[in-house]
């Protein structure tokens, strides 16, 4: 009984919070098709006959959908008010396809990705959207390369690379808080402006419960994270608690 009224507890506080984000969203909508039109997705369409899906890979991120791939990062953006905030220096991590980084510059701000160069579609797309990437790969307790500059806004969607490998009954073997710690210093401290934010978005596990264990909620709100929903939002100083919105220039 104790369990359901908690799952209960939860499912209501994900609605609630689904309900507030699309409230936000509509109040300064943003047209997903007046964008789709200064597309050619036909020639997007045609980088897929040019590199095709590798081996095993899961077709399920068709990354050649523009119609739903800017319906996604349109979101992403309004929940972070880049469509309304003033120009804004951007680092992605785990950039992809580069369809936030084309947003955020029609957004009028100056991105930059970071990626491992093993999705050879990738390729295309990027120099597509004329997006500007650094090819590496996030390790646990290592640093990230010089990037020369720091940055307003640090993202990481449908985060990853915290899964280590696959372990005999299925499940992934992951980041443990001490890496988090080490990767969110490293960030705050080489690549955040002072007033800078990390936002980091997160799967739900397989079994379609919360990325953040009660271990994990803990960790991240001992570093000052906002948590809402899948994703946890961290400033440069962790005694001060960042805000989603952004309307001045940090």
């Amino acid at each position: 009984m104790r369990l359901s009224r908690k799952f209960q507890k939860l499912v209501s506080r994900d609605a609630a919070e689904s309900l507030w984000e699309n409230a936000c969203r509509w109040t300064h909508p943003v047209s997903s098709r007046q964008i789709l039109a200064g597309i050619d997705r036909t020639e997007l369409e045609n980088l897929r006959e040019r590199y095709p899906y590798r081996t095993n890979a899961r077709k399920i991120n068709a990354y050649e959908d523009a119609a739903y791939w800017i319906g996604v990062n349109v979101k992403r953006a309004q929940d972070l008010w880049l469509d309304r905030s003033p120009p804004l220096d951007i680092l992605d991590l785990g950039c992809g396809a580069g369809y936030f980084l084309y947003l955020c510059r029609l957004f009028g701000h100056d991105g930059l990705g970071f990626d491992t160069d093993e999705e050879p579609f990738f390729h295309g797309t990027i120099e597509f959207f004329k997006v500007r990437r650094v090819v590496g790969r996030i390790e646990p307790q290592t640093p990230l390369p010089d990037l020369g500059k720091k940055f307003d806004l640090v993202t990481g969607h449908r985060v990853c690379f915290h899964r280590l490998a696959r372990t005999e009954n299925g499940k992934w073997l992951e980041w443990t808080p001490a890496d988090w710690e080490f990767f969110i210093k490293d960030i705050r401290t080489r690549f955040l402006k002072p007033e800078g934010r990390l936002l980091l978005e997160f799967n739900r596990r397989q079994d379609g419960s919360s990325f953040f264990t009660d271990e994990l909620r803990a960790f991240f709100e001992s570093q000052g994270a906002r948590i809402f929903r899948w994703k946890a939002l961290l400033g440069a100083d962790p005694n001060r608690c960042p805000r989603f919105k952004q309307t001045q220039k940090l």
